[in-house]
């Protein structure tokens, strides 16, 4: 009897004392990724978020690379757009050097390297980072991947035209 109320008691207490959140959370994540282009405000607090994450996880440091990118987006100067876009290239590359099958950093980076100039010459891994994740779209529920980041995938693949057509047709037929 004692132990029920113990048990009781430790579940009556986690259910009342405030969890905080994780920032770094895929949730988390995934709202910086799609609010952020359209906020400097917001676009500046992801940065600051992301440069405090120092661990070796090749998602989170995808999400790092997109920080880099979406401020250059936001800053003015020319040689701080390179700049930002040179150290979100190095962080991709981290991050797919320490998982090189990983669908949703290959995403980012494909996202990404798709709105640079070309004359920059740094979108060399579209292709290759397509193939991969259109994989693991195209095995989705089984590919691993959350319905919600299959949907951002799908929307922006969609959105921007850039899939053939036997592409969205595969596309069309997942069940989300």
């Amino acid at each position: 009897m004692q132990l029920l109320a113990s048990l009781l008691y430790l579940c009556f207490f986690l259910m009342i004392t405030p969890q905080k959140s994780d920032p770094y959370s895929h949730a988390s994540l995934l709202n910086y990724y799609q609010t952020a282009t359209k906020s400097e405000e917001i676009a500046q607090k992801f940065l600051s978020l992301m440069e405090k994450y120092q661990g070796k996880d090749p998602l989170k440091l995808g999400y790092k690379a997109v920080s880099h990118a979406i401020m250059a987006k936001h800053v003015w100067s020319p040689y701080a757009k390179l700049k930002y876009l040179r150290q979100s290239s190095q962080l991709f590359e981290d991050a797919v050097a320490l998982d090189k099958q990983d669908p949703e950093v290959r995403f980012l980076r494909f996202s990404i390297e798709n709105y640079i100039p070309r004359y920059l010459n740094m979108s060399s891994h579209l292709e290759e980072d397509k193939k991969i994740f259109m994989a693991a779209i195209l095995r989705h529920p089984r590919s691993g991947i959350s319905p919600e980041t299959v949907k951002i995938m799908r929307d922006f693949l969609l959105r921007k035209e850039l899939l053939t057509q036997q592409e969205q047709q595969q596309i069309a037929k997942l069940n989300l």
